[in-house]
């Protein structure tokens, strides 16, 4: 069986026109095989860069994972994390940004496009929560006040 895997790359701020290079743009792999996409961009400021999955017939886009200045081990969002994908690459500093999903041992369930996206950090007037879920810890603090 052949695997089938576009990529594409998203920006979250076009009026800058940042260019954001994904590659390769398309490829095929048999099953059992690893791929690695790699993303890059020039943009110093732009430090958060996320992976996303759309599979065909869907709409919806999967947030595979992102990273923050650096990837870590729990970059990948849980439901990806068992099936064989992983995040790596350089964010820090103000120089190019580069980035690599890797799906080792691929299945036909990895058939999809996927889009590598870059945003400037977001920052926010609440302390940071110890979770991903941060409006959970927002509510939270909200009900325990009143």
């Amino acid at each position: 069986m052949i695997i089938c895997l576009l990529c594409y790359f998203l920006t979250a701020d076009v009026s800058l026109g940042i260019q954001v290079h994904q590659s390769p743009f398309a490829l095929t792999r048999k099953v059992g095989e690893h791929v690695q996409l790699v993303c890059n961009h020039g943009q110093g400021d732009y430090r958060v860069m996320l992976w996303y999955q759309q599979r065909p017939g869907e709409n919806a886009l999967q947030l595979i994972g992102y990273g923050y200045v650096e990837f870590k081990n729990d970059s990948v969002e849980e439901p990806f994390r068992k099936k064989h994908f992983n995040l790596a690459g350089d964010l820090s500093g103000n120089k190019a940004k580069n980035g690599s999903l890797f799906i080792r041992n691929l299945n036909a369930e990895h058939t999809a496009t996927y889009f590598c996206a870059a945003s400037k950090p977001q920052y926010i007037k609440y302390p940071p929560a110890p979770d991903k879920n941060l409006l959970h810890s927002i509510l939270n603090s909200v009900k325990g006040a009143s």
